[in-house]
């Protein structure tokens, strides 16, 4: 049949099962616009307040989904717009699709009105950028970027088509989604080494990444780690990929992990990697790091190993794939003595806050038995991202979204509006401080505007937290542009926005406010103002070794 450009993309859509885009309209892609317009019935448009609150729906749409997430945005500023969206995926393995429009094809490259080379300036934050120029090439190269999309280690990926091949016609063949071939990379010998790795190790540790989420391998990783009998810790981007109920449980590794999960490792004798990178927030000193361990890292993507730490075996595959051919291989394991020693290092070295009075862990607490822990969370980034990970115990994948790799301030409140689109039947809330929500709060008007039932928790303790705490440990208390006390009032705001809000100053007053927030089924926000000198502990220093992990108690020792 015979279509236009425009055409093209909206059926391209709904072949790849496309029910959701969120975006921003402009002159450039009027004509994909006014497509969309005509078939509102098939694919629901979000109208986001900012493009970059259009990507980082999309994000977390797709992170709460598993599904592609897909963003629209016109030329020049509009492109722009979304390049911290695109990013933000691109560092954390988000499957996303972001669509843009350009000047037409005789005016590219002329400094044109709203002309940006969006494929030039996103190629270092995409798996893949198109600029389509030729309407007939226009439908493979939409099917092309969903599979690069998802395919593999999966990420973002652009596709900037020029306004007159949207408004050009050609000839249009429908078409299935092209079948996802996982390429597993190893060998019957990687597999025999990994087993006997396995079988002789005394005091195995296992390191949770996000790939393990990705892959949808969380029931393999349970089955791994009870077969091998042993303690499991996770990083921020692996939560809910393990049950943080566990016995086998020790939480989060790395800067601001347990002193359990990072003791732990810096004793164990093997250190199994699932779907992990390695990262510095990980590794503190990567000289140090485990350096009593082999290390046996199992990843899809094969650049991933030996890039940030040696490793001493290795398995380039699917986790699920790999996992399900080691379990079934396996014979149980036996490591009574090991698992004692963790549980005497859990029962010591337990999570601990101020409890006498109103603070962001005990908000935190409040949210999850109120939420029975079946709520989606997504967070900005700061001391209450960490807190986040820390006292919300997350049973489930896909429950817990949050800028790892890129660490974006504002990205929260927009996952957590992509994220209830994508999954209505879950409580979202958004944790952020308050310096990361006057970043994109602009997007509570989203909310409002489709009555997304979303919570904005805020975490008001008037300074750039997490800065504010570096501030006091490492520079001498010189508060250099961290202290936020001035004249915005957020519940006024928030109204302003069309939202209810809520402002908490008591430990009391925070189970009725999440209760209330639930139960009205519309967009809410809750203010809580906490005190400006809180920090997160336990904590390690940049580029110290995790072995080094300090909490308060240790702090007031050494002063």
């Amino acid at each position: 049949m015979l279509l236009t450009g425009s055409q093209i993309v909206v059926e391209c859509l709904k072949e790849q099962g496309v029910d959701t885009v969120f975006g921003y309209p402009g002159g450039s892609i009027l004509n994909i616009y006014d497509e969309l317009y005509k078939h509102s019935n098939e694919i629901n448009h979000i109208l986001t307040s900012h493009e970059q609150g259009a990507s980082h729906a999309a994000d977390g749409y797709a992170r709460a989904t598993g599904k592609v997430g897909v963003c629209l945005a016109t030329s020049g500023p509009g492109a722009t717009n979304l390049v911290t969206g695109i990013a933000t995926a691109y560092m954390d393995s988000v499957p996303l699709v972001a669509i843009t429009a350009n000047v037409t094809l005789p005016w590219l490259g002329k400094d044109s009105f709203q002309e940006v080379d969006i494929a030039g300036v996103t190629m270092p934050i995409t798996k893949h950028g198109f600029i389509v120029k030729d309407v007939t090439k226009l439908a493979d190269t939409i099917r092309k970027a969903f599979q690069i999309a998802k395919s593999g280690r999966p990420g973002p990926v652009l596709v900037d088509i020029t306004k007159d091949v949207t408004a050009n016609k050609c000839e249009y063949t429908p078409a299935k989604p092209a079948e996802i071939v996982l390429r597993n990379q190893y060998t019957e010998n990687d597999i025999d080494v990994a087993l006997e790795m396995i079988r002789k190790a005394k005091k195995p540790f296992i390191y949770l990444g996000g790939g393990a989420i990705i892959s949808g391998a969380s029931e393999e990783v349970k089955e791994f780690a009870y077969k091998i009998e042993a303690p499991v810790c996770d990083t921020l981007m692996a939560k809910g990929a393990f049950d943080g109920k566990s016995d086998l449980y020790t939480g989060m590794i790395g800067m601001h992990g347990t002193k359990t999960s990072n003791l732990g490792v810096s004793q164990c004798d093997l250190l199994i990697a699932l779907g992990a990178r390695f990262s510095d927030r990980v590794l503190g000193n990567p000289k140090t790091f485990a350096k009593k361990a082999k290390i046996l890292h199992i990843d899809i993507d094969a650049a991933e190993i030996n890039k940030n730490i040696k490793t001493d075996a290795s398995i380039v595959g699917d986790l699920k794939t790999v996992l399900k051919e080691l379990n079934a291989k396996l014979e149980q394991q036996h490591h009574e003595e090991w698992l004692a020693s963790i549980r005497e290092m859990k029962e010591k070295y337990p999570l601990k806050y101020d409890t006498s009075k109103l603070t962001c862990p005990y908000v935190i607490e409040e949210l999850d038995r109120v939420t029975k822990g079946k709520a989606i969370i997504s967070t900005d980034v700061g001391q209450h991202q960490m807190w986040a990970a820390q006292f919300y115990q997350y049973t489930e994948p896909r429950t817990f979204l949050s800028s790892g790799g890129l660490g974006t301030m504002g990205y929260g409140l927009g996952a957590c509006i992509g994220a209830k689109v994508g999954r209505p039947d879950k409580i979202c809330v958004n944790i952020a401080g308050d310096g990361c929500f006057r970043m994109n709060m602009n997007e509570l008007a989203t909310a409002s505007r489709y009555n997304i039932p979303i919570i904005q928790i805020v975490i008001n303790n008037h300074v750039l937290g997490m800065v504010r705490q570096w501030q006091t440990l490492f520079y001498e208390k010189r508060y250099s542009q961290t202290v936020l006390e001035d004249q915005v009032d957020f519940v006024k705001v928030s109204e302003g926005l069309g939202c209810t809000a809520i402002r908490v100053t008591k430990k009391e007053e925070v189970a009725p406010a999440i209760e209330k927030a639930i139960a009205l089924q519309k967009p809410v926000v809750i203010e809580c103002i906490i005190e400006e000198d809180d920090k997160v502990f336990p904590m390690v220093p940049a580029g110290a070794p995790i072995s080094d992990v300090f909490d308060a108690e240790d702090l007031e020792k050494r002063n």
